[in-house]
């Protein structure tokens, strides 16, 4: 053990040279670069400001209806950064607590959008057919949409809080209440589709009165063993058709009359329909935040005036992929918390389940949005040009996007286990058991699969982003400050990229046992790093250089205001994750009490499942 830990020690000492190696090198050309800076004064005279009648005015700089805009963004961050993320968490739980966010939500949105409506009608149009406010009537009509669904639903108790993570569907029914009167007409409809003229040979003929339990099991047992397999399927889809019609009517016949409107309409619609729906809601529920992210930036991008005309590619080029950053960092974050640990994704043992069935690990998947990344945007830089002629620096976004293809291309091929089956063919030839050998128990030992084998480590895809990180950071640009906020996104992405690889080091020497998350303390780093990276690579765009040369701001001031900013949504994500745990607990808690204090009721829908 000591040896592998002097190895461990080697090998991280090794990285922080490679990483430090580049800078060293570079260190002549920043003297060469400070002399120049030198020659011609500070950064704000090598980049030249421009006037201020060129500038076009934007929505920061409107002197009218201050406070209006103000209140506008605080409402909007507020409902969207704060309130719709809870109920998010608390609507994956099944929380009974989550139409009353939900509703809050709304609340906080309708008064932003008419705050927002009358600062639009009192102030000038200065960003024409924006995208700001089509994206954003999307967005809150899908949102009341959702509502309205789980209102119905849980009204009509199609949205149950039993159906949670942890329960099977068929563990889920059997806590659904059924009253008297609903057990009573489901008996009367299973002797209509299931008598029949012959009886059992246990029977002796008592009770044969209407609804006994010998009538129902015995009748139920012979009609499985004499009708034809297809009458059969066909008499439990009528039946399964009518349950769905019984379930319907107990809940209309158990509710107040105030919510017989919205059962009647819930009743209305098919089972198959309200799978359907549901499953938009899901949809809806894991979605709804990134079209919610996309929503704000369009926001700061209206408000600041941003990408008008031609300099859309440029944004495009900068925004998405600073985004493809930010989420990558917040699903790192999330798979150290413990999300995806059932597949795998926290740094774990994937949990055994009665179906084991394949699932990608996180490096494949990470390895896939590489490749995808690469290969969608391998043009995109091209696009913002003012010609159609390839320059220097053309080829070379290019170039990095070839890099993005192979490299995830060769992340999904590591991690693909018939390719390394394939790979250890000579070794299993050589050692292939030998006619008449009896091996001992060191050869069998020897033998064995290796327990790094049970455990992914795949480097590739942080060997890319590494790659990344010491080009831009490198990367010539038009302007000092361009300059420095490229160096900026660039070492945050290397640093993220070094963290990882720590990580592989310290899992390659102890690889994971539990099922629990084992929680690497080297991710928060790399979630950090590709966070904070994401966001000033998005502030890396042309216009928004532009825009802080106008204003004044510098390239260090905005690096700071990002590092607290991704401290302070770090810690909102950690407990946003918190509050769904507890969540999922306390349901789990009131279906238990539930049960406990309605025994009669369990039983009776277990019963109807069971027939």
């Amino acid at each position: 053990m000591r040896s592998a830990a002097i190895s461990a020690l080697k090998l991280v000492a090794l990285l922080a040279v490679a990483g430090a190696l580049p800078r060293v090198l570079a260190h002549g050309d920043d003297q060469e670069g400070s002399m120049d800076m030198g020659g011609h004064g500070a950064s704000d005279a090598h980049d030249s400001k421009p006037d201020m009648e060129s500038y076009p005015p934007t929505y920061f700089t409107h002197p009218e209806h201050v406070t209006a805009i103000y209140v506008h963004i605080a409402l909007m961050v507020g409902g969207w950064v704060f309130i719709l993320p809870t109920a998010v968490m608390l609507s994956i739980a099944r929380s009974r607590f989550t139409l009353a966010i939900q509703f809050l939500f709304l609340l906080t949105n309708a008064i932003g959008v008419f705050v927002g409506i009358g600062y639009n009608a009192n102030t000038p149009d200065l960003y024409p057919n924006n995208a700001h406010h089509k994206l954003g009537w999307i967005v809150t009509w899908v949102v009341a949409a959702q509502v309205l669904v789980g209102l119905v639903g849980r009204v009509a108790g199609i949205v149950d809080s039993s159906v949670h993570a942890g329960h099977s569907e068929e563990e889920a029914q059997s806590f659904i209440p059924v009253s008297t009167e609903a057990v009573a007409e489901h008996h009367r409809m299973n002797q209509q589709l299931f008598s029949s003229p012959y009886r059992g040979s246990d029977d002796s003929g008592h009770g044969t009165e209407r609804n006994t339990e010998s009538l129902r099991s015995n009748s139920l047992s012979t009609m499985v063993d004499l009708e034809s397999p297809t009458r059969l399927s066909d008499r439990r889809a009528q039946y399964q058709d009518e349950e769905d019609l019984l379930f319907k009517s107990a809940q209309i016949g158990s509710r107040g009359k105030t919510q017989s409107a919205l059962i009647k309409i819930a009743g209305g619609i098919s089972a198959r329909a309200w799978r359907m729906i549901m499953f938009g809601y899901g949809l809806v529920d894991r979605t709804i935040l990134l079209l919610g992210y996309i929503t704000l930036c369009t926001g700061i991008i209206t408000y600041a005036r941003f990408f008008e005309g031609h300099e859309v590619f440029s944004g495009l080029a900068h925004w998405i992929k600073g985004g493809v950053f930010f989420w990558y960092g917040i699903l790192t974050l999330g798979r150290w918390s413990g999300s995806f640990g059932e597949l795998g994704w926290a740094w774990n043992v994937r949990p055994k389940q009665g179906s084991q069935q394949w699932r990608p690990t996180a490096e494949f998947v990470e390895g896939a949005l590489i490749f995808t990344y690469g290969a969608t945007n391998i043009f995109l830089e091209h696009l913002g040009s003012t010609d159609n002629s390839f320059s220097a620096e053309d080829l070379e976004h290019v170039s990095i996007t070839v890099l993005f293809i192979g490299g995830g291309l060769l992340a999904m091929l590591v991690e693909s286990t018939r390719i390394r089956d394939l790979l250890n063919t000579t070794t299993v030839e050589a050692a292939w058991p030998r006619p008449g050998h009896t091996y001992d128990d060191e050869e069998h030992a020897a033998l064995a699969v290796p327990e790094q084998y049970e455990f992914s480590i795949n480097p590739i895809p942080s060997l890319v982003i590494l790659l990344l990180g010491i080009m831009m950071s490198s990367h010539t640009q038009q302007s000092m400050v361009s300059s420095m906020v490229h160096k900026q996104w660039g070492n945050l992405l290397t640093g993220a990229s070094f963290a990882r690889g720590f990580t592989y080091v310290l899992l390659y020497l102890k690889p994971p046992r539990s099922v629990l998350p084992s929680r690497p303390p080297t991710e928060l780093l790399t979630a950090f790093g590709l966070i904070a990276g994401g966001i000033i690579f998005m502030a890396s765009s042309g216009d928004t250089i532009k825009g802080m040369i106008h204003y004044d701001l510098d390239a260090m001031f905005f690096y700071t205001v990002t590092m607290g900013f991704v401290g302070l949504l770090m810690a909102w994500i950690v407990l946003l994750l918190a509050l769904k745990g507890w969540a999922v607990r306390s349901e789990r808690q009131h279906l238990s009490t539930t049960s406990k204090l309605h025994p009669r009721d369990q039983p009776c829908w277990t019963e109807i499942q069971g027939e």
